[in-house]
């Protein structure tokens, strides 16, 4: 089975992504949210940094769980790319 590559909106989604939970993540070390989160710290912060711009939904939903987040919420922020970026997530 051939993987699509992802095109340049999917790859901007993650980007966004990662820029969201990132400013979730606030003072919070990669370390702490990770581990609360079941993931490694590696992971966070490819996830954090846009280099994995399709994480797996099973691991977006731990790391919002970890930082008290609302996956409907995430997702309205994600989906409105293009669009001016919301207020920051409350936490």
């Amino acid at each position: 089975m051939v993987r699509e590559p992802l095109t340049a909106d999917q790859i901007e989604r993650g980007r966004l992504l990662g820029a969201l939970l990132r400013q979730a993540r606030g003072e919070r070390t990669m370390v702490d949210v990770a581990r609360r989160a079941g993931i490694s710290v590696e992971t966070l912060r490819k996830i954090e940094g846009g280099r994995i711009p399709t994480p797996a939904f099973f691991t977006v939903a731990s790391i919002a769980t970890a930082l008290g987040l609302s996956l409907d919420d995430l997702l309205l922020r994600v989906d409105s790319a293009g669009e001016p970026v919301p207020a920051p997530l409350a936490v």
